[in-house]
């Protein structure tokens, strides 16, 4: 009877002394759960819809460069010109009267500078004497070729086939010199300025096409042309202008109405993640990468154009790395984690 109760005693110390001298092996923590998507190359064409107003692509201000008495402006607002149409005359009297006065001066000049050259050759004057004669003949034609000029300048024709938009002055009136007259405009060619991001911009290039749709000519989309970028990015809205023509103008266009345009970037083969892969803190862009050890690692990238759940990774991502979509909180560069959904089952 008391061998088996020692025996029982002896292991109960046994295994007493088993727990108190030994640890409990420490069981490692359960691996995150993450969902993951592969970066591979994608299509992506970006659709701006952009405000704006038309305006002529040609407009000219008609002003005087000789001030005088207005005598004939017989177009008015509206009125189509043809190109080289007379459109202003002042009174050029009293300039003509100044050329043929100076036009008689240029015969006398010429004159006394050919008898004084023939009796050079005889002997009678000096050569000085000549070349005074020279310059006063030379003076004579720049005062024949500037009055030419300033009577030129009394009869304003237009520039090109157009429409008078402005008329500012009246047969009558005397005007200063530089007096805005009319305004002409070429309403075949109409231009609107519109304003876009700074992260399209790169994708635009003069040439491409463009829709303009006009609110007074209704739902119509009409076919334009991108014919200008600015150089420059406003930096307290981070866009840039483009101008987009409408060439021809579809009737009914006018300049000032309202319009708004469509804008199309090429669609280029780009790398292409989800967008909720893109992360951003102080240090700025990054996603977290799945490594083949089971780990994930914080990597800077660069993105680009974004369209709907996808955006452009332009620098620090390779084609075919695995990025993590989901399962964001609490996740760590280097912590071990174990993916999981449909994209998970593609990866190795």
């Amino acid at each position: 009877m008391l061998a088996p109760l020692a025996a029982l005693l002896l292991a109960a110390l046994v295994g007493c002394g088993a727990e108190s001298n030994g640890k409990p092996a420490a069981s490692a923590p359960p691996p995150h759960l993450v969902e993951l998507a592969v970066a591979e190359p994608g299509r992506l064409s970006y659709t701006a819809d952009r405000a704006g107003s038309l305006r002529a692509l040609r407009e000219v201000m008609i002003v005087n460069q000789e001030e005088g008495r207005l005598t004939e402006l017989h177009v008015r607002e509206g009125d189509r010109v043809k190109k080289g149409q007379v459109l202003v005359r002042y009174d050029d009297r009293i300039l003509r009267a100044q050329l043929d006065k100076a036009s008689a001066t240029l015969g006398q000049a010429e004159l006394d500078h050919r008898r004084n050259r023939q009796l050079m050759a005889k002997g009678f004057v000096s050569e000085d004497a000549v070349a005074r004669a020279a310059t006063s003949l030379e003076i004579a034609r720049a005062e024949v070729r500037l009055l030419q000029a300033r009577v030129q300048h009394m009869t304003i024709a237009a520039p090109f086939d157009g429409v008078v938009s402005r008329r500012l002055a009246e047969p009558g009136n005397v005007t200063p010199q530089h007096t805005h007259l009319l305004t002409i405009i070429d309403p075949s060619q109409l231009v609107t300025d519109v304003n876009v991001s700074e992260l399209v911009m790169p994708y635009l290039s003069v040439g491409e096409s463009a829709e303009v749709r006009i609110d007074a000519l209704g739902e119509a989309l009409h076919p334009g042309k991108i014919v200008r970028i600015h150089p420059t990015i406003d930096p307290a809205t981070r866009t840039g202008r483009v101008e987009v023509v409408l060439k021809p103008a579809p009737p009914g266009a006018r300049p000032g109405q309202f319009c708004r345009v469509e804008l199309t970037t090429g669609s280029h083969e780009r790398l292409v993640v989800p967008l909720v892969a893109l992360q951003r803190d102080a240090q700025g862009e990054f996603v977290y990468v799945h490594q083949d050890d089971g780990t994930v690692r914080r990597t800077g990238v660069a993105s680009g154009l974004r369209l709907a759940d996808r955006v452009e990774i332009r620098d620090g991502l390779e084609r075919g790395a695995k990025v993590v979509i989901k399962g964001f909180l609490g996740l760590a560069p280097g912590q071990r984690v174990k993916p999981v959904g449909p994209p998970a089952a593609k990866g190795s």
